[in-house]
């Protein structure tokens, strides 16, 4: 009976570290910053359809396909590695050079697939979306919103740890997310991510 590995890959994410040029005080890998930027993406999308009821002309997407999406937007980092976004955004030449690596990285997780039963095409669209309609568009846009929320709440724990090394780096993200235009952006910010530093007792109320 023949076998296929795509699962088995995608659960090495685990082994895949984010933020590799900085002192970590508690490092975190690609399969629970997928989570996390699942999890945000979906109520972002909540948030983006409550807030746009009744708008003429505005797009609805499921925020069930935005948290696929999500739980995907990494997935290929198992084969080509995190590239500190300093070196990945240098110039236009590395960012279009990294694409095309992505491209195929999805390529090769693709081809640990059955070829006759439709996975391959499905999982195709999640790890290199087409982006061509407009609800695609705007899934990619929450998406991307909620990578950086993730990325903010973790340089906003490691401040809270003491470490300092993530605070220019907390700064810089933190312009990225107030230039979105999103309404469901600003809210989370404002009313989800200060918690992020409580403690457990303040979070459950029983902090005096």
């Amino acid at each position: 009976m023949e076998e296929y590995g795509f699962y088995a890959m995608l659960d090495r994410m685990q082994y895949i570290n984010r933020w590799a040029l900085m002192r970590n005080s508690r490092y975190e890998n690609i399969k629970e910053h997928s989570f996390d930027v699942a999890v945000i993406a979906h109520a972002l999308c909540l948030l983006h359809n409550k807030f746009n009821e009744g708008k003429e002309g505005a797009i609805f997407p499921d925020p069930y396909k935005v948290m696929a999406y999500a739980i995907y937007h990494d997935c290929t980092e198992i084969l080509t590695g995190d590239l500190p976004t300093p070196i990945k955004y240098d110039s236009q030449v590395i960012t279009d050079a990294y694409k095309d690596i992505e491209r195929r990285a999805a390529e090769t997780l693709t081809d640990l697939l059955p070829p006759d039963n439709g996975l391959k095409e499905e999982y195709k669209e999640l790890l290199a979306p087409s982006m061509e309609s407009e609800e695609e568009k705007l899934i990619h846009t929450l998406v991307k919103a909620a990578d950086k929320i993730s990325a903010y709440i973790k340089c906003l724990r490691e401040e809270s740890s003491g470490n300092k090394e993530f605070t220019a780096a907390k700064e810089s993200i933190g312009k990225i997310i107030a230039k979105y235009d999103l309404e469901e952006v600003k809210y989370y910010m404002q009313r989800f991510v200060p918690p992020y530093g409580y403690t457990l007792d303040r979070l459950t109320g029983k902090e005096d």
